[in-house]
């Protein structure tokens, strides 16, 4: 197994940790696409939550909107350079309640279509020959393109809910390889540790 690479956090403010590594590998049970240590963060509001809970919730489909980080800047976690930078696919709704047990029956064909179908708009940034992928990103939101140079902290995109996503947030994995069919999962860590699932984390600001 490769050495972890230590990224920053890629956002500011409060984001809920899910399907971290920390509890288990395959962190989302599943070794596909190389995301045995793929990490999710949800950004939630001050009090630490998403977006409230209605009857609407349970019976329906949410517009990405509704929830308290869609659209918040998402950070370059490491210096490296841009060797993909997909846009364009759409922001779908949220959900939760039974909308989510619906969903949840289509994933095969999700799974089918490969890991850009299930990545939504992402960012690719390599660093000495480890590429960390940022996903789920928000439909006209990126900032930068292929071959550009990032520095830690540089804002890429906005939090979205495009791709395989119930609701906004970042998924965040590396790889050993450019090619996600051919590559292997590196471990990740932030900031010289790994969050657990359901820990609230609370990041800087992005830089100016």
């Amino acid at each position: 197994m490769s050495a972890p690479i230590d990224l920053a956090y890629p956002f500011a403010g409060r984001w809920r940790v899910q399907n971290s590594p920390a509890n288990r590998v395959p962190s989302h049970g599943t070794r596909v696409f190389a995301t045995s240590h793929a990490i999710d963060f949800v950004p939630v509001a001050a009090d630490g939550r998403t977006a409230p809970i209605t009857l609407s919730t349970l019976l329906r489909p949410e517009p990405p909107r509704r929830f308290p980080g869609f659209e918040r800047p998402l950070l370059a976690p490491i210096d490296g350079i841009v060797i993909a930078a997909h846009d364009g696919e759409p922001d779908h709704h949220a959900y939760r309640g039974l909308p989510s047990i619906v969903y949840a029956l289509t994933q095969r064909r999700r799974v089918a279509a490969g890991w850009a179908a299930l990545a939504g708009n992402h960012v690719l940034i390599d660093r000495d020959g480890v590429i960390v992928a940022l996903c789920h990103l928000r439909q006209g939101s990126l900032q930068v393109e292929a071959g550009q140079q990032v520095r830690t902290a540089d804002v890429l995109a906005a939090c979205g809910n495009s791709g395989n996503s119930t609701e906004p947030h970042v998924h965040v994995q590396a790889i050993d390889h450019p090619d996600i069919g051919r590559a292997n999962a590196v471990p990740v860590t932030f900031n010289g540790s790994l969050p657990a699932s359901g820990e609230v984390v609370h990041a800087g600001e992005p830089r100016g």
